[in-house]
């Protein structure tokens, strides 16, 4: 397997989960936030959101970055090809 095709098994992998698209969809609007105030808009507890935020930084898709007490996370810059035409359909 090319190793483009790689990187779109490992984003489309990331991105098959509605929690994760609420996500994704919440930073395309709000730029960044924290991982408290991305919990709070999806309404799922900040431990699980936190393991979503991971997993979708892991695949190249989120940056975080720790600010004191909170991690702020942001969709990273620039949006991989694939994610910009998910990103759009949100």
């Amino acid at each position: 397997m090319a190793a483009k095709e790689k990187e779109f098994e490992r984003v489309l992998k990331a991105l098959a989960n509605r929690r994760r698209l609420a996500v994704i969809s919440y930073l395309k609007n709000k730029k960044e936030a924290s991982v408290g105030e991305i919990a709070e808009h999806i309404k799922l507890s900040i431990k699980a959101t936190s393991k979503h935020v991971a997993l979708l930084a892991a695949a190249g898709v989120l940056e975080k970055e720790q600010n004191s007490r909170f991690m702020i996370v942001c969709l990273v810059d620039p949006i991989p090809e694939i994610v910009r035409h998910i990103v759009k359909m949100l």
